[in-house]
């Protein structure tokens, strides 16, 4: 099913002004309903495709900001591909919000997703960084080896759903049967009954537990994005495998810098007779002091380009560019003195002395662009 002719804030029944909250919510919603593990629909798969889709895009303030402007040939142009999702990679995303205990009756459940989150620099984003996060996370009891009973114990299948973990209720009207499908509530969507359970955990099978996780942030990230890592997340039911820990990357803004996508921007105040006669700065750039000489006759608003010394493309290659914005600084306080040579200055200026460069204009606007 092609999903690029969709509107995706009608995919998710959402108005296009719709807080990050009210697109989450819907989302959450949806997915629920027509999770292929959840629904037995028979166009749940597609359907729940496009839902994920849809917030993939709508989620993401850069992918957002592109489909509101230039809808979904902007979308291609930026580089994303709609529909190129696995069946594994939905479950993953659609269990990163709820856990996979509600997929338990189909027996595919593992441990659920937890978020954590870590603050760096812009200069650690430009440059990569390395961050120790602590969690906490439920991990298998080691005393029944996460069974939930105690060892030595029988377990019985559950009497209620027949060990199936779940519960189907179909109702017929005149659309059609409808077929509802709950977890069980006596075990829990597991299909079993603990007879006895498990003295250290309780019959819970996982216990809590502090840890620390070792984070490679790579040079690059941007703010607000997240780094998987798989497999240390909460443990799984009866010691199936863990889910996954997301680690949110919050980048603390620079008062030197201000980011542009790879591009950083700069400004540097120059006094009036620094800007007319020339000279040489010191300026900060992510890679360190860098000496810039500006050229007499240096005109405020104008930029200058350093390339290459901008944010390195995420696991990609090359780098932004670093532009320096001038800003002359006239003076407000003038002794006699001072003002008698500024007159004195005046008095033999001529149009020559202010004539602008030619294609001044045309470089500032390239320069620009």
């Amino acid at each position: 099913m092609a999903t690029t002719e969709h509107d995706y804030y009608e995919l998710l029944g959402v108005a296009r002004n719709a807080t990050e909250a009210e697109i989450k919510k819907s989302f959450r919603a949806l997915a629920r309903e027509l999770h292929p593990d959840v629904s037995d629909a028979p166009d749940a798969h597609d359907r729940f495709r496009e839902v994920v889709e849809a917030y993939e895009v709508l989620s993401k303030s850069e992918s957002r900001e592109l489909y509101d402007r230039y809808g979904h040939a902007g979308l291609r142009s930026g580089g994303f591909e709609p529909g190129h999702f696995d069946f594994g990679s939905l479950s993953d995303l659609f269990s990163a919000f709820f856990g996979d205990e509600m997929l338990a009756g189909r027996g595919g459940s593992r441990g659920a997703d937890l978020a954590a989150s870590v603050e760096i620099d812009l200069i650690e984003a430009s440059q990569g960084a390395k961050r120790q996060v602590p969690y906490q996370v439920a991990i298998t009891c080691a005393h029944c080896g996460g069974d939930g009973s105690e060892p030595g114990t029988e377990v019985s299948v559950c009497p209620t759903c027949g060990g199936a973990g779940r519960l189907q209720q179909v109702s017929r009207s005149v659309f059609g049967e409808f077929v509802r499908t709950q977890t069980c509530a006596t075990c829990a969507g597991s299909g079993r009954r603990i007879e006895t359970p498990c003295t250290a955990c309780a019959g819970a099978g996982r216990l809590l537990d502090e840890r620390t996780l070792d984070v490679d942030i790579p040079a690059g990230i941007h703010d607000g994005q997240r780094i998987r890592i798989t497999g240390q997340g909460h443990a799984g039911v009866q010691g199936t495998r863990a889910g996954d820990v997301y680690v949110q990357v919050h980048v603390r803004q620079d008062p030197r810098f201000v980011r542009d996508g790879n591009d950083v921007f700069s400004t540097v105040d120059l006094s009036m007779t620094q800007a007319a006669l020339g000279t040489t700065v010191t300026i900060a750039t992510l890679e360190g002091d860098h000496e810039l000489k500006f050229a007499a006759g240096t005109q405020p608003g104008q930029v200058v380009t350093l390339r290459g010394r901008g944010m390195p493309v995420l696991q990609g290659f090359g780098r932004g560019d670093h532009r320096v914005l001038v800003n002359v600084v006239l003076p407000r306080h003038l002794n006699t003195e001072q003002r008698r040579l500024l007159e004195e200055f005046d008095s033999h200026a001529d149009e020559a002395t202010y004539k602008a460069d030619e294609g001044f204009f045309e470089k500032l606007k390239s320069a620009f662009r």
